[in-house]
């Protein structure tokens, strides 16, 4: 079985996991309301935004020639007092339910474990049996 994990993955999860939250807003708001249906839109984003900011920070900091220190000085600064102080703003606003919150910020999570479920059901990483295997030298 080989693996196909690479960046390219966070991409795709990042923008399916932002269709979704846009098709559930007009739903959401005409079965729940407004207000919940923002707070699990807003945390969605949030969690959207959380993970973009760790890829690039692990990007940066993760790399075969070297840490690209300003890079992941600069990604440091902005995702932990931006993000964190946003999401500090969104738990204390009385509109937003923090259970909302946290199952939109879960919802990332939910497109990526599906997303890796479809891959495991359709085999899609599964390599051709036919092929004589290569003998590493």
């Amino acid at each position: 079985m080989r693996t196909s994990f690479d960046l390219d993955f966070i991409a795709r999860t990042l923008r399916t996991a932002g269709v979704v939250l846009i098709i559930a807003l007009p739903f959401g708001i005409y079965y729940f309301g407004v207000f919940p249906t923002l707070s699990f839109f807003f945390g969605g984003i949030w969690g959207m935004l959380n993970l973009l900011f760790l890829r690039h920070l692990i990007t940066a900091a993760i790399r075969p020639d070297g840490v690209d220190i300003p890079r992941a000085v600069l990604t440091g600064l902005v995702k932990f007092p931006l993000l964190y102080v946003s999401g500090y703003f969104l738990i204390s606003n009385s509109h937003f339910q923090p259970s909302n919150l946290l199952w939109g910020f879960t919802a990332v999570l939910g497109v990526m474990v599906l997303k890796v479920l479809g891959r495991w059901f359709l085999h899609l990483d599964e390599s051709n049996s036919q092929e004589p295997l290569q003998k590493v030298v």
